[in-house]
């Protein structure tokens, strides 16, 4: 019998050019990774095209690793606002795959984000990196839109709200924990 309080998560990096991609399952307890990647889409092709090659691969990604919740990176808003539109757009794509498979959909600040995994709201790429390799020992990366996909996946672990978060972290005590003591429970490993 399988464990309920077991979940599969989908930690979604946007990009034009590459769309960050990692998975983990939490038990409330325990983080384990399963898989990481990237979307790539090809730079010389139209628009129209590249936000379908996002769509189609996250989309299959989903479909191989059947995860139950989503979580991805609300925009960054830059002083370019061409660059910012169109990663609103290949974000809309990256927002549309998991919800066109009925997954749970949940959004983040990057500097929550960051917050959440390395205890600081302005860590860089490098320590990103670090901490994740840290908290997910197993984890094979081989880009920094593949650590944040992984570091947005582990701040939903760690941030989920619902039955399931709240039967994980309820076990054993019978009382409901306030959101900052759930948080607290989650303990990290590669396992």
């Amino acid at each position: 019998m399988a464990d309920q309080r077991l979940v599969r998560i989908i930690g979604i990096d946007p990009g034009l050019r590459r769309t960050g991609w990692g998975i983990v399952e939490s038990d409330g307890v325990r983080l384990t990774y399963v898989a990481s990647g990237h979307v790539a889409s090809q730079a010389d092709t139209d628009l129209a095209y590249r936000l379908r090659e996002i769509f189609e691969g996250v989309s299959s990604v989903i479909a191989s690793f059947t995860p139950r919740e989503a979580a991805i990176e609300e925009t960054f808003v830059n002083d370019n606002a061409r660059a910012t539109l169109k990663l609103g757009q290949a974000r809309g794509m990256a927002l549309l795959a998991p919800a066109m498979k009925g997954l749970r959909v949940a959004e983040y600040s990057p500097n929550l984000i960051k917050k959440s995994v390395v205890g600081t709201g302005h860590a860089d790429k490098k320590q990103i990196q670090a901490m994740v390799g840290l908290l997910l020992p197993r984890a094979k990366f081989d880009s920094a839109d593949e650590a944040d996909a992984l570091a947005i996946a582990i701040c939903h672990a760690n941030h989920r709200t619902g039955p399931h978060a709240q039967a994980a972290a309820t076990a054993g005590n019978g009382s409901k924990p306030s959101r900052a003591r759930r948080v607290q429970k989650v303990r990290l490993s590669g396992r």
